[in-house]
């Protein structure tokens, strides 16, 4: 491996802007807040308990929504808004 070469994805990858960062952040952090949120309240978990309960208040439950959200803006939202800075050179 040249050195030259070397050299530029190290500064390309060490360097990139608190946008970037932050957008790229905010994905895993809801999942993480979701996550911290169903440990705290565990009663809003109903698959924890589910007698008499239907398929749709199994499956539709705050925490459990929070967590599709946050893994869809991280895999679909974020990745085009950091490329889209990375594109435009701001990042």
């Amino acid at each position: 491996m040249e050195t030259q070469f070397d050299s530029t994805i190290q500064a390309g990858l060490a360097y990139r802007s608190y946008r970037v960062r932050a957008i790229s952040a905010l994905g895993p952090l809801t999942v993480f807040g979701a996550c911290v949120w169903a440990v705290l309240q565990p009663y809003r978990l109903t698959l924890l308990h589910p007698h008499h309960q239907g398929f749709w208040w199994l499956a539709v439950e705050p925490p459990l929504l929070v967590v599709f959200a946050g893994i869809v803006f991280a895999v679909f939202v974020a990745r085009a808004l950091v490329e889209d800075l990375e594109d435009d050179g701001t990042a």
